[in-house]
C-alpha cells in the first residue's frame, strides 16, 4: 500500500506514521508538512491522511484539487475540528478522526481503509478516450508499444487492441499491479507465469522482454506484489 500522512505538526506526522509502520510494515509511507508539498510531489496514493487547520492550502482545498486526478484514493481527514465534517464527506471522505486520535481507534480505521483500496484496485478502470472504451485493468494481460501506438492485450480478447498513447500516459493510470519490465512492455503481475533474466512469460502463452538491467527490481517488485496479497498463476 502506498500511505501519505500529511499534518503541519511534526510530532503528529511521526505519531501517525509510526502507528502504520506498526500495523502495515510493507506499506511505503510518506510524510508531508503542508498540502503543498503532496500535490507538488504528483504521486498516487492508496490511502491519504490528511491534517484540515495547516499553513498555506487548508486540507478541504487539498482534497477538492487530489479527487480531480485520484477519485479512487481513500480519504481520511484527521483534525481537531467538527465543522468541517460536511465539507469532508462532500468530498467521499471514508473517515472524519478528530484529534486526539487514538491509538485503536486508528488501527480499526486503517484496517478497513486498506480493505477499501484494494476492493477499489480490484475495481480499477482504464479509460480509451480516443475509443471512447472503458477496459477493466484486471482483464489487461500487458501493453506492448509500437512506435507511435500502443497493443494492450487483454484475458478476453485474442487480438489486441492498438491505439494512440505512450507508454507513461498508460503506466500513469495503472495500478501497483503493473510492472514496466520493458521500454515497449507493461505487464500485469497476476497473469506471470515464470520469468528468466531477459523474459517474462504469461498465462496464456505470450512471451515479454525484460531488460536486464531491470531484473533484479523487478524480481523485487513482483515478490512484494505476491506477498502484498497479490495472485499469481505462479
Amino acid at each position: 500500500m502506498d500511505i501519505a500522512v500529511i499534518d503541519d505538526e511534526e510530532v503528529i506526522r511521526e505519531y501517525l506514521c509510526g502507528l502504520i509502520e506498526k500495523q502495515r510494515p510493507r506499506s511505503r509511507i510518506e510524510c508531508y508538512a503542508t498540502g503543498e508539498e503532496l500535490l507538488a510531489a504528483e504521486r498516487r496514493f492508496d490511502i491519504v491522511f490528511l491534517d484540515i487547520q495547516m499553513d498555506g492550502i487548508n486540507g478541504i482545498e487539498v482534497a477538492r484539487r487530489l479527487r480531480k486526478n485520484q477519485e479512487e484514493t481513500v480519504l481520511i481527514f484527521i483534525t481537531g475540528l467538527k465543522e468541517y465534517v460536511f465539507d469532508a464527506f462532500d468530498l467521499y471522505a471514508f473517515q472524519y478522526l478528530l484529534k486526539p486520535v487514538d491509538e485503536k481507534k486508528f488501527a480499526e480505521v486503517l484496517d478497513r481503509a486498506v480493505k477499501e483500496a484494494r476492493r477499489k484496485k480490484d475495481k480499477q478502470e482504464l479509460f480509451i478516450k480516443t475509443k471512447n472504451l472503458t477496459l477493466d485493468q484486471a482483464d489487461i494481460l500487458y501493453i506492448e508499444s509500437r512506435g507511435k501506438k500502443v497493443e494492450i492485450h487483454t484475458a478476453r480478447g485474442k487480438n489486441g487492441i492498438e491505439i494512440y498513447a505512450t507508454m507513461e500516459e498508460l503506466e500513469g493510470q495503472l495500478g501497483e499491479g503493473f510492472y514496466r519490465c520493458h521500454r515497449a512492455y507493461i505487464v500485469n503481475m497476476a497473469y506471470i507465469t515464470e520469468y528468466a533474466n531477459d523474459s517474462i512469460i504469461l498465462t496464456n502463452g505470450d512471451t515479454v522482454y525484460l531488460a536486464k538491467k531491470k531484473y533484479s527490481e523487478f524480481v523485487k517488485a513482483y515478490m512484494w506484489y505476491l506477498q502484498s496479497g497479490g495472485v499469481s498463476s505462479v
